[in-house]
């Protein structure tokens, strides 16, 4: 097996195990007995310790979630469409790997690089386009932004924690909730 694929095999072995024990309760040990390698040592020899494959499960994860979310992103012609996809992509995303989008809750306060900055603004910016395109109101886009964030990122964690969770029920109310935040009320003529 290339290096390569044995540093894959353990960063896979470890996002499944972080998805089923939790980030504290994951060791060397555990995601060595499920990538099935004869032992610890060839974790240690890919990766200088925790933190660095703590940080390539995130990278990982990102990766498969960015390629993913990208596949919906550009099937609209209005920004109101685009964050409205990008959310369902959130929720979609989760359906389909699930174990990816739970290690991503557990790492993610680990991660010694963190991407929520960028998150952020690029959410900013996007809520600032509508507004140019006068597709939303007027508002604060950085505040709007941690809302609209803040909300996917509740779903996901509930999610993580609760596999009954109705993620049908939550994509539509978090599409309305949003929506109702983002758009012109229309006042009724005369």
């Amino acid at each position: 097996m290339t290096e390569q694929a044995r540093r894959a095999q353990i960063v896979g072995a470890a996002i499944e195990t972080v998805a089923e024990l939790g980030y504290a309760a994951t060791s060397f040990k555990q995601i060595a007995t499920r990538a099935g390698l004869s032992s610890t040592g060839l974790i240690s020899y890919h990766f200088k310790g925790k933190q660095e494959l703590v940080d390539e499960v995130y990278a990982e994860v990102l990766r498969r979630y960015a390629d993913f979310v990208m596949g919906f992103l550009d099937r609209s012609d209005t920004v109101a469409g685009e964050l409205r996809a990008f959310l369902v992509a959130n929720l979609r995303f989760m359906r389909a790997h699930r174990s990816h989008t739970v290690a991503l809750m557990q790492v993610r306060p680990h991660v010694s690089v963190r991407g929520r900055d960028e998150d952020h603004r690029r959410m900013a910016d996007l809520l600032r386009e509508g507004q140019r395109a006068g597709e939303f109101r007027e508002f604060d886009a950085d505040t709007m932004a941690i809302f609209v964030l803040a909300l996917r990122n509740g779903v996901l964690a509930r999610a993580a924690e609760d596999e009954a969770l109705d993620l049908d029920l939550c994509e539509r109310e978090l599409l309305t909730l949003v929506e109702r935040a983002t758009t012109q009320a229309h006042q009724p003529s005369g």
